[in-house]
């Protein structure tokens, strides 16, 4: 409905849009230039940003942005990871069988490494919602960072999650994986500005023929969701839909009141 009454090609607000559409605020081209030194120097990052700020975007545009030829992408998401788990997903990942327990598996992964490594290939493991890694995960993690004996490092580690990250880091307990992260970086949310940037660079990826977003809609859509990219999303699709349902051509302010006091409980 969206799409054929303000003739767009496709919804200009879902997951469907390219990273490449995208707009590139200064916080998310500095975050993804510290994504790509990590991987260059098979560093150690720790990424954290409020939740919806687009960390796993910008995820999905720094895995899709690396040479093949150069790196392989292990990217692990589980709110429950283990460091069974672990190895049972990127041992999968990398065409592997995982062997049952855990000692063999991280053998297994380490001799995985060594060929990727043989082949010329930087392994870059990307683990996602990391704010919610265990103690025991975490320990996981600094044994894997030692992988090579401090020699050289046989691998590139991301780890991206809420700010919570980094106040776990700070714990004493955790001192020892923390002394060993070579790049940090925390994204912030939008300001109004890049709000109305953002939108605009939404509704141009779908070839928006003209503006349907007044001013004062994107004001009011930028003060509700306070620059969180995916509040902006949810705000802006159900603006999109109440408009076409309503046959109306513009998204004004109005329009946006309504929807937030309906849709939203302001």
């Amino acid at each position: 409905m969206i799409e054929a009454f303000f003739e767009l090609h496709g919804l200009p607000f879902g997951r469907s849009v390219p990273v490449i559409e995208l707009l590139r605020t200064d916080g998310w081209d500095e975050l993804h230039a510290r994504m790509l030194h990590t991987a260059g120097i098979r560093g150690f990052g720790v990424f954290t940003g409020d939740t919806g700020t687009g960390k796993t975007t910008a995820l999905r545009r720094f895995a899709e942005g690396l040479d093949s030829n150069r790196y392989r992408v292990l990217y692990v998401c589980d709110s429950f990871l283990t460091p069974r788990n672990f190895y049972w997903e990127v041992l999968h990942q990398l065409g592997c069988t995982p062997r049952f327990y855990r000692g063999d598996a991280k053998r297994q992964f380490h001799k995985a490494l060594k060929e990727v490594n043989e082949d010329r290939k930087c392994p870059v493991v990307v683990v996602d919602e990391a704010h919610l890694l265990s103690r025991e995960m975490l320990e996981e993690i600094r044994f894997l960072l030692n992988t090579g004996m401090d020699s050289g490092s046989a691998l590139a580690l991301l780890l991206a999650g809420q700010s919570e990250l980094k106040e776990t880091l700070k714990l004493q307990v955790n001192q020892a994986i923390a002394g060993r992260v070579d790049m940090r970086f925390h994204l912030e949310a939008m300001d109004k500005q890049q709000t109305a940037s953002y939108v605009a660079q939404h509704m141009k990826a779908v070839k928006a023929p003209r503006e349907i977003f007044t001013s004062t809609a994107l004001s009011m859509i930028h003060e509700y969701a306070a620059g969180i990219a995916r509040k902006v999303n949810k705000v802006a699709s159900t603006c999109l839909m109440t408009a076409a349902v309503r046959k109306e051509s513009l998204v004004d302010d109005h329009l946006v009141r309504e929807v937030l006091e309906s849709e939203f409980e302001i």
